[in-house]
């Protein structure tokens, strides 16, 4: 039986990557989750998309695993004549709420109108992931002006970062609101928010999903300073967290992103919510069929660190190499999960005051135990998901399966650090199921004779309450 790495990888799918042929080359390299960048793209290029990977989820018996990233008050240069123009040091660039016509080397327009409101004299304007760097010296009521600092060729639709700026704009758009009532109807897994600041952010997102009656889990985007400032309220209420490191990289400083990142991670990890590393992670694979070795540490430290997945942007929706992209990063991810000890066993202490105390502490056990017996498997059984993010939390170095009743879960799970989750809506007394599941996981090629593994489950009825029990079992005895 192949390798099955543990940490996921998110494949942007963009046009070269958006073919049905493509997208089940990407899943056989490694792809387990994809994301659907509504930045770019129209709703009919998505929903084509969003057809091929549920009609290959059907026909190959897969489990990809659909993710929506919303753009989010994303605020950009308007349009510039020539395709760009050179503003150099000590220019003076007005930046217009209201014009609507071709800008040139002293005078553009924005796509936010709130601009003008936002921003204080002294305060810098960053363009083009930090390339370009103004600081505002006037502002009025429909314009500032701003002084170069650092210059450059400036180019239309190009995005613009207040790091020292409060922004007032909300976190959901009007478009941001259009994408997500179209990816809630076409039920999407997860749901990306870009710009978080605040718990209320993600709060209201779930509101606007629970209202929908739909089951999507929604990940809080971390790339402004105010989200780091109230990130424990944040990860509180939110399902994941992705750490954005593009946008972050310019509203903080550079040099503070590796250490924001690690203790993002430490965060989930302590909580048992899946985190995402974004951004750059193999950069020069846009151009280039092979990674930089800087490239592959990066890739193997967010792995070491403990990263449920690593995202691929513009390497796999607009590169020259998006498959050889992800069997690169599957590479790295198997050889550094093969070789490392540090990113197993972790067993994370829980909550003593949560109403699942001792179901946690039963999870804790088997996950310890797996160690002790050098199970081949953990096998769980879930009706909300929540016994698969148990497991993964302590993060066992026996595979992870889990059984569910709710289809939507199957697919869902596939972002979660070393969950394989499949459908099972049999209602059998406790040890015919547990026989029933250890057959499917033989006919699979998952398990074999003589293997070790264990099952917890919840009695007398396995799809009502949390996990109160656990069986360790050998195939064949």
């Amino acid at each position: 039986m192949p390798l099955r790495k543990k940490t996921k990888i998110v494949a942007t799918i963009g046009p070269a990557s958006n073919s049905k042929k493509m997208l089940l080359k990407l899943v056989q390299a490694g792809a387990n989750v994809f994301r659907l960048n509504f930045s770019h793209g129209t709703h009919e290029d998505h929903a084509k998309v969003i057809a091929a990977i549920n009609e290959l989820n059907i026909e190959e018996n897969l489990n990809i695993c659909k993710l929506q990233d919303l753009q989010g008050p994303k605020i950009r240069i308007g349009e510039v004549k020539d395709n760009g123009v050179e503003i150099k040091p000590n220019d003076i660039l007005t930046i217009s709420s209201t014009k609507e016509d071709i800008g040139d080397a002293t005078k553009v327009g924005t796509t936010y109108k709130g601009i003008v409101n936002d921003v204080n004299i002294g305060e810098q304007i960053l363009i083009d992931d930090g390339n370009l760097q103004l600081e505002v010296t006037d502002t009025r009521k429909d314009e500032i002006d701003a002084k170069v600092i650092y210059g450059g060729i400036l180019k239309s639709r190009k995005g613009i970062n207040l790091p020292n700026t409060k922004v007032s704009a909300p976190s959901l758009t009007e478009k941001d609101l259009k994408d997500l009532e179209f990816g809630l109807a076409n039920d999407l897994d997860w749901v990306a928010l870009s710009f978080v600041r605040h718990a209320d952010d993600i709060l209201d997102i779930k509101k606007r999903i629970n209202e929908a009656g739909k089951t999507t889990k929604v990940i809080a985007k971390i790339e402004k300073p105010e989200a780091l400032e109230n990130i424990e309220a944040i990860i509180e209420v939110t399902d994941a967290l992705m750490v954005a490191r593009g946008d972050l990289g310019v509203e903080i400083p550079m040099e503070d992103v590796p250490m924001a990142q690690k203790k993002l991670v430490q965060a989930c990890n302590r909580v048992g919510k899946p985190v995402i590393i974004a951004t750059q992670m193999m950069e020069s694979m846009i151009e280039n069929p092979r990674p930089t070795r800087a490239e592959t540490n990066d890739v193997a430290n967010a792995v070491m660190d403990g990263a449920d997945a690593l995202m691929l942007s513009a390497e796999s929706a607009a590169g020259k190499y998006p498959l050889e992209s992800v069997a690169s990063m599957t590479r790295t991810i198997n050889a550094v999960e093969l070789s490392s000890r540090s990113i197993y066993n972790k067993y994370y202490e829980h909550d003593q005051d949560s109403s699942t105390h001792v179901n946690d502490l039963l999870v804790k056990a088997a996950c310890r135990l797996s160690e002790t017996v050098e199970a081949k498997a953990i096998v769980g059984m879930t009706k909300s998901g929540y016994t698969g993010y148990r497991l993964a939390l302590h993060r066992s170095k026996s595979n992870i399966y889990i059984f569910t009743n709710q289809k939507h879960l199957v697919n869902q799970m596939g972002l979660v650090w070393g969950v394989k989750c499949f459908y099972y809506d049999k209602t059998e007394g406790i040890d015919d199921t547990l026989k029933e599941v250890e057959n499917i996981l033989i006919n699979r090629g998952i398990l074999k004779t003589g293997d070790v593994f264990i099952n917890t489950a919840s009695m007398p009825l396995h799809w009502k309450g949390h996990t109160n029990m656990m069986k360790v079992s050998v195939v064949g005895q």
